[in-house]
């Protein structure tokens, strides 16, 4: 199943199911409904088997085209991202393979809709993408296996972990260079983990005005997803709706010669197999 928030002809936020080109709107049919994503992530134990059939069997239907999707979770307890995580972006940065997984945090105002214009910030001249491969938690969870940690994502979807990388490399420490405004679009919809299966065998691009810059697997993950839902669950307790970005593959702007950064009017593309894609263009902040 695909679930995405989105807008309908400019209509307040709701949650909708993607089948195919359709959007089928289910609230209407189940007005008891959590009104947000994170809560129906919390509740969804007790109100799948409603949502399943809402989708089968509600005649509100529209388009993709009349429609606005926006960041599925509009407001994450948490998004925590893994650097270093291909062995291909290691090589490009021309360091050594992580003994440890390597993580920091983008703060909540980089959430962003996945299709909406992103920015490029007055202070920064070297903004960059990387497409990865996100993860959504489904419950809540501390000290979690890795044999067990499948029972607690609730989906997939697709990220651009935008980054200034001036702001990077400032300091050993990550965080503001990966927290600009904007910097953290996500969606378009989520891919319950049901339906997508094995998350370690889906091809994953970007693709920046038509050219191809990073063409990966995510068979090619260091730490797979399990490995980080056990690694992240030793030091704090994740809740559902929480966002991690898996890591990025090799490709980036910063490690071209000569490193070639975003402008003005380029357009990003980021795609996985089987969840669809995300596609902005890049503007100037004003």
């Amino acid at each position: 199943m695909k679930l995405a928030t989105l807008s309908v002809r400019g209509g307040a936020p709701e949650i909708g199911v993607v089948d195919g080109l359709r959007v089928v709107r289910i609230q209407a049919m189940l007005p008891g409904l959590p009104a947000t994503m994170i809560a129906l992530i919390g509740a969804w134990d007790t109100v799948q088997a409603d949502v399943r059939r809402a989708a089968r069997e509600s005649t509100d239907v529209v388009s993709q085209e009349e429609v606005r999707f926006l960041a599925p979770v509009a407001r994450p307890g948490k998004i925590m991202a893994m650097g270093l995580n291909y062995a291909d972006h290691v090589a490009e940065a021309g360091l050594e393979t992580p003994k440890h997984q390597v993580w920091f945090c983008k703060q909540p105002n980089t959430v962003h809709p996945p299709h909406a214009p992103i920015q490029i910030p007055k202070a920064s001249g070297a903004v960059d993408y990387e497409v990865e491969l996100v993860f959504i938690i489904g419950k809540r969870g501390r000290h979690i296996s890795k044999a067990d940690a499948p029972n607690y994502i609730f989906g997939y979807c697709i990220g651009n972990d935008v980054t200034a990388r001036d702001w990077q490399r400032r300091t050993p420490q990550w965080v503001l260079g990966k927290s600009f405004d904007t910097h953290g679009p996500f969606g378009p919809w989520i891919t319950t983990a049901d339906e997508v299966g094995d998350p370690h065998r889906l091809g994953i691009r970007s693709i920046v005005n038509g050219d191809v810059r990073q063409k990966s697997n995510t068979r090619g993950l260091i730490f797979n997803v399990f490995d980080q839902v056990e690694h992240l669950s030793q030091a704090m307790t994740l809740e559902p709706g929480d966002v991690v970005f898996s890591g990025t593959p090799g490709g980036v702007g910063a490690a071209m010669v000569p490193p070639v950064f975003l402008k003005a009017g380029d357009r990003v593309r980021c795609e996985i197999d089987d969840l669809g894609a995300i596609e902005a263009v890049f503007e100037n902040e004003t």
